[in-house]
């Protein structure tokens, strides 16, 4: 599982054009709620090492957030073939993010 928030992001085209299952998760390494989610968000992907996890840095000025309409963060967007197929904002616990995972991953 990738640690570190990506500055820079990929274009929206590219995410559009992603083949098979993604998630794409905003924040930023400062972020009180992104950090506390980190343990939530690795057990979950445990059984999924087939998803692809791109984690986002998110903030101002930052279009690939805007435009997924991201608000707060952590937001996790679940992707299959580059089509957004579930969200999970601040997730809670680390079986929503599993149920999430699972209509993603077809594998």
């Amino acid at each position: 599982m990738n640690t570190l928030f990506e500055a820079v992001e990929p274009t929206r085209a590219a995410v559009d054009a992603m083949v098979g299952a993604a998630v794409l998760e905003f924040g930023t390494g400062w972020c009180g709620h992104c950090r506390a989610a980190q343990p939530l968000i690795a057990e979950a992907f445990a059984a999924h090492p087939g998803v692809r996890h791109l984690r986002i840095e998110d903030g101002k000025g930052r279009r690939l957030g805007r435009s997924f309409a991201v608000k707060l963060w952590p937001t996790l967007i679940f992707l299959r073939d580059g089509k957004e197929i579930a969200r999970l904002v601040r997730p809670g616990d680390s079986a929503e993010i599993e149920r999430n995972l699972s209509l993603t991953d077809t594998a």
